[in-house]
């Protein structure tokens, strides 16, 4: 083998540079060049470490008083207890609420006694439950004049006084009030006939009524609660309410809405008063199915009213109209429309053209029926029976005044609402206390409500007449305190629990809510 060969071989078999073996100085000499990054990278973990190390991890759990607060979030609401049915319990009825078809649904919306009236002109700004002057800044809403609401912002605290009357008007209302409480009966309601038998004996009040107006005086004596801040929920006699109420409930038939049996005459009367306070209660206790009941009682009156007229007495309407229910029915349909319940609203109008219908436009006088014709009154101004004391003449023109200004009419618009106030003027509240002649308390209700909305002259000289008949004639003595005896128009009928409700709520009319159309 020649050398050349052997030269060949031995440079083969050499390393090649890239195949040359890696020493610890090449290897040292690599890692000095990479050192910085190394450094770096290895600075950014550490932090890393130190940082998550050091996380309060017991951040993450629950504590007690987070379980606490996150219990009381998800709580359910406690429900508003409500009265209950005979055969379930109140809470528990999921009865659908009623679809009245064709209805329109509204859009809405210290002193002595002989001082006090003198004081109290009304306070047209103050903080009001009307939701008819506009001005006024209470949240809380009644029903309309009618019977009962307007409590200007009485709930929680003291009474307004301002635009009330002193603390004789107050404490006459106090006794009222629990006169009426001594003698509700244990099932809630107010019994016309018997009501004595929770006097002691030897005590026993007099001036019973007639048993089937016991749905009407109920409704009563819960609209005079009710109007001095008292409801289902609140107040000193929220079970003197509750009671009330649940009693109504239970007399409601569930099908046709009517409260009663629809016996005798006038039933329509206490079907109307027995709605306003159903409708008033369920606005203030936001009850759901006092809705349901408001609703059905509501449709009621709605097919009890005669096509392109108004009321009387049947169900179905036969064709006639009367003023005195009408009157009744306007206020029921304003509390219901105070609760957003389905109302016909057609009846607003046609009750406005029955009362000019029956004004008489030489004397602003309005009358009773179509019958008797405009200006002529019912036949009870002259008596129905010598037994009984008479009707006051403009019993009913107060009425068709008061409707007027919840129908939104306005006196400065439509002269004939001074006539009717002039009328008022010159027939004020007087107190016979031996044959309780000039007594009519329906009158006085109506009228104390319309005077005061007409305010300045109307109402100063009406609430000075007011203060000898009504608060000069409450009874002081035994078990007839607090009361009113039950001697004129109506109270053969209603008896004492008639005469002593509507009383306070005439007493109520000071302060209840402000005047629709504000201060003139």
């Amino acid at each position: 083998m020649s050398n050349d060969y052997k030269d060949i071989q031995i440079e083969s078999s050499m390393p090649k540079p890239w195949e040359e073996e890696e020493t610890f100085n090449d290897v040292l000499y690599e890692w000095m060049k990479s050192g910085p990054w190394l450094l770096l990278s290895g600075g950014l973990h550490l932090v890393a470490f130190l940082i998550v190390a050091n996380i309060p991890w017991s951040i993450f759990d629950s504590t007690p008083d987070q379980n606490v607060q996150a219990s009381i979030e998800q709580a359910p609401e406690p429900e508003v207890e409500e009265p209950e049915e005979p055969e379930e319990e109140i809470e528990e009825e999921t009865e659908e609420e009623p679809i009245i078809e064709d209805f329109e649904v509204s859009d809405h919306n210290e002193t002595d006694t002989n001082e006090e009236f003198e004081q109290s002109e009304g306070d047209p700004t103050m903080d009001s439950d009307s939701p008819f002057d506009k001005n006024n800044s209470n949240s809380l809403l009644g029903i309309g004049g009618g019977a009962g609401g307007k409590y200007g912002g009485r709930f929680g605290g003291k009474r307004n006084l301002r635009a009330g009357g002193g603390k004789g008007t107050e404490q006459a209302i106090k006794d009222g009030l629990e006169w009426l409480k001594k003698h509700q009966d244990k099932d809630g309601k107010w019994a016309c006939a018997d009501f004595m038998k929770h006097d002691p004996p030897g005590d026993k009040c007099d001036g019973g009524g007639d048993e089937i107006h016991d749905i009407g005086a109920t409704g009563l004596a819960l609209l005079a609660f009710l109007g001095d801040g008292h409801t289902m929920t609140r107040g000193t006699y929220k079970d003197v309410v509750k009671r009330g109420i649940k009693w109504l409930v239970q007399e409601q038939d569930r099908e046709s809405g009517l409260f009663g049996d629809g016996v005798g005459k006038h039933y329509l009367y206490d079907h109307s008063i027995a709605t306003l306070a159903m409708c008033e209660t369920f606005y203030l206790d936001k009850s759901t199915l006092l809705k349901t009941k408001a609703q059905k009682a509501m449709a009621f009156i709605s097919r009890a009213r005669n096509p392109y007229g108004v009321w009387r007495y049947d169900v179905p309407p036969n064709g006639d109209n009367d003023t005195s229910v009408t009157g009744w029915m306007v206020f029921a349909m304003k509390s219901a429309e105070e609760g957003k319940l389905k109302i016909d609203r057609q009846a607003y109008n046609d009750s406005i053209n029955w009362f000019d219908e029956m004004t008489d436009p030489g004397t602003g006088r309005v009358g009773y029926t179509a019958d008797a014709g405009p200006g002529t009154p019912s036949s009870r101004v002259t008596g129905m029976n010598d037994q009984y004391p008479a009707e006051n003449g403009e019993a009913l023109t107060a009425v068709a005044l008061l409707c007027r200004f919840f129908l939104g009419q306005n006196p400065d618009d439509n002269p004939v609402m001074k006539q009717h106030a002039d009328l008022l003027l010159r027939d004020l509240p007087e107190w016979d206390g031996k044959d309780g002649l000039t007594n009519d308390m329906y009158y006085w209700y109506y009228g104390s409500y319309a005077m005061f909305q007409m305010g300045g002259k109307y109402w100063k000289a009406w609430k000075k007449a007011l203060e000898t008949a009504v608060l000069r004639s409450q009874r002081k003595d035994g078990s007839s305190k607090g009361s009113w005896d039950p001697n004129g128009p109506w109270g053969y009928a209603g008896g004492r629990v008639y005469s002593t409700a509507t009383m306070v709520l005439c007493l109520e009319a000071y302060y209840r809510y402000a005047r629709v159309l504000g201060a003139r």
